[in-house]
């Protein structure tokens, strides 16, 4: 499977994490998979906007739930390279693992382009 995402980590003042994530894709979604644990939903935030995914939030600097390096504001940021149908984006945490799934437009489908032989179209082989 070839990457249907193009991954950027902003680096920005101050610290700032970039969650552990897996990506999959299926023939009617992009799956996207990220770590969050110990950070409550109302902390975390998913932006699509044209083809970019944007999840960013921040994590109490206070909780003792977590490893030091996980505390403070996180952000990942990924361009898809496909059409997508951002109205039917869904995400959902659970256990600690915020889950976003992006449904692909029909534009973007792979199709398989028959070729033909010249002489099909009456272009001369004499080449």
């Amino acid at each position: 499977m070839g990457h249907f995402l193009e991954q950027t980590t902003l680096a920005q003042a101050g610290q700032v994490w970039t969650p552990l994530t897996e990506e999959e894709e299926t023939q009617e979604a992009y799956v996207i998979k990220a770590e969050m644990p110990g950070i409550p939903r109302e902390n975390i935030t998913v932006e699509m906007d044209g083809n970019y995914l944007c999840i960013t939030g921040e994590l109490d600097k206070r909780s003792d739930k977590v490893l030091t390096q996980r505390k403070g504001r996180f952000c990942y940021r990924a361009r898809l390279s496909g059409g997508i149908d951002s109205d039917k984006t869904e995400a959902t945490l659970d256990k600690g693992v915020l889950t976003v799934r992006i449904s692909k437009s029909g534009e973007s489908e792979p199709r398989r382009i028959p070729i033909t032989s010249g002489h099909d179209h009456g272009y001369d082989q004499r080449l």
